[in-house]
């Protein structure tokens, strides 16, 4: 990029405040719309099944898991295991997907960047939502599961289920603003995601129960509450544990617990968004 198109790019990128990002996004909604059609359309094309590989996907998943861990290595103390499994899964993988998805969004949209004025972050959060899509779009193989197997449903799912949706919709669109950020101007960030992401998937309560954790654990002599370490340390675990609360449990999740985890979520999308938009203006140059 030379020093004249550098210039212009930046004349025609404005200083961005919180509620300015907020109104851009509402005005350049129908180029988010047509980047999520795009990113949806480019996935599935020239694919025989299309979006049903939204559903055997997770249902693929969910039988090698259940044949390795509930055949192989019976789970004798989890009741329903498909489901336990399922409702673990599903969340993880829209988590997985979203991650790497929206990190390399910027650098592949270099094009874009490089030559018109949009909000950038529409970029990672098209991504994101591509993968709530598949994510709302598999829950019809999770509620099939649910009736095969007469869960007991949380009475007030159809409130609480849409708002542990919102809240980790937040968190990934706050850590892929970030991620997409670190990525422009460190590549080596999707190689070091590749291996941070399969060590999350085994530190995530996913194939395993967390209650079968000790609640606290000795390390140099200092005692420890391991399981209160572990949700803060990973706040996919507090998520999929609302999840399961009212997916498979059929329980009320502690209020203080929703509110802790949806407060991390919304201070993660706020703070992705300061950085974001702190290092947007110099996008144009790095890519």
């Amino acid at each position: 990029m030379n020093t004249t198109d550098s210039l212009e790019y930046k004349s025609v990128q404005p200083a961005k405040g919180a509620l300015y990002s907020v109104q851009q996004l509402w005005v350049y909604r129908g180029l988010l719309y047509y980047l999520v059609l795009r990113e949806l359309k480019a996935r599935y094309k020239n694919s025989v099944l299309g979006f049903l590989w939204s559903l055997l996907n997770p249902l693929g998943m969910m039988l090698v898991f259940a044949v390795v861990f509930g055949i192989l290595r019976p789970q004798a103390e989890i009741e329903r295991y498909p489901i336990f499994l399922l409702c673990g899964l599903l969340p993880w993988n829209y988590f997985s997907d979203s991650i790497m998805g929206s990190l390399t969004s910027i650098s592949q949209g270099a094009s874009l960047v490089k030559k018109v004025y949009f909000p950038r972050e529409i970029l990672p959060i098209a991504e994101v939502l591509s993968q709530l899509i598949n994510f709302l779009l598999a829950f019809i193989l999770l509620f099939a599961v649910l009736f095969i197997f007469r869960s007991n449903f949380n009475p007030w799912i159809w409130i609480l289920l849409p708002l542990v949706i919102i809240i980790q919709t937040c968190f990934q669109i706050g850590i892929g603003l970030i991620l997409s950020t670190l990525n422009v101007f460190y590549r080596d960030t999707a190689m070091v995601m590749n291996v941070a992401i399969l060590a999350m998937f085994f530190l995530t309560p996913i194939f395993y129960d967390v209650d079968l954790l000790p609640q606290t654990t000795t390390l140099l002599g200092i005692d420890l509450p391991l399981r209160r370490i572990f949700y803060i340390l990973n706040p996919m675990a507090s998520i999929i544990n609302l999840y399961r609360d009212l997916l498979y449990w059929g329980r009320s999740t502690d209020v203080d617990f929703f509110l802790r985890t949806a407060t991390t979520a919304i201070l993660t999308l706020y703070g992705g968004y300061w950085i974001f938009n702190r290092y947007a203006g110099r996008f144009g140059e790095e890519v």
